[in-house]
């Protein structure tokens, strides 16, 4: 790889339920310039309006507990409200599930789309054929991160991208093998992409080429990069797992 180019893809319109977003996402691709071999990143937000994952709700609450599958961490705010971390029925670990009102009118709330994978599937199918295979396509949403400040953008769909790059069993520069190492390329794209397509911009979509060599048929979806809960270190939150602890020694009585 000598040069990776991440562009924004202007001119799509505002996106509606039951809009045909692989088409349009297909025919700004077209506009844009995008060849095979390019990796398309799509904010989840288009998705989600398109495929009507839209709730009326002047408090979005109740959304989130729909959404939810397991708690990991709950803290009050100084205004008033609950900060909620949970995963979602997507297997995804994300403050208010991955509920957002951002850039919605008042008293609407998206949910996550059904099946990211899926969708990331169809844009990819739209785009191939108007511009040439292959193409890859990563859908994509905003997160926190354990132990660092601020948000970036993961990976929460994808078709034809291999998004993790697995060099275990490799060696390094100086020949090592190496043991552990697997970048999460995916996340680096959609975070790369985010930096062009931004929160208030309205460009969704953004081009990135220079990675071709991640492309892959057969890749597997998004879900290769969630970790299950029995193999994370950091299931719960400090304050949950010391209470989790302190529960069970109570019901375990004295030694």
């Amino acid at each position: 790889m000598d040069e990776l180019v991440v562009r924004g893809i202007p001119g799509l319109p505002e996106i509606a339920p039951g809009d045909d977003l692989p088409a349009l996402i297909a025919e700004a691709a077209v506009r844009a310039g995008a060849a095979p071999g390019d990796i398309l990143a799509v904010t989840s937000k288009i998705v989600s309006k398109a495929e009507g994952r839209i709730v009326h709700a002047a408090d979005r609450e109740q959304a989130i507990t729909d959404e939810t599958v397991r708690v990991v961490a709950t803290r009050a705010r100084a205004d008033g409200g609950t900060t909620r971390i949970v995963e979602n029925r997507l297997g995804l670990v994300m403050a208010a599930a991955g509920v957002d009102a951002s850039n919605t009118a008042d008293g609407i709330v998206l949910l996550l789309p059904l099946d990211p994978d899926a969708s990331a599937a169809a844009i990819r199918a739209a785009v191939e054929a108007a511009v040439g295979a292959p193409i890859g396509v990563v859908i994509t949403d905003t997160a926190g991160r354990a132990w660092r400040e601020g948000q970036t953008d993961i990976v929460i769909g994808a078709s034809g991208v291999r998004l993790l790059d697995d060099l275990r069993g490799t060696r390094d520069a100086a020949g090592k093998l190496l043991e552990v190492t697997a970048p999460a390329v995916g996340d680096e794209i959609a975070a790369a992409a985010d930096l062009v397509k931004g929160k208030a911009t309205g460009v969704p979509v953004a081009i990135v080429r220079g990675l071709a060599r991640l492309l892959h048929d057969e890749a597997p979806g998004a879900r290769v990069l969630i970790r299950r809960p029995e193999d994370d270190l950091f299931s719960l939150g400090t304050r949950e797992a010391w209470e989790q602890g302190r529960a069970a020694a109570l019901d375990a009585g004295p030694a």
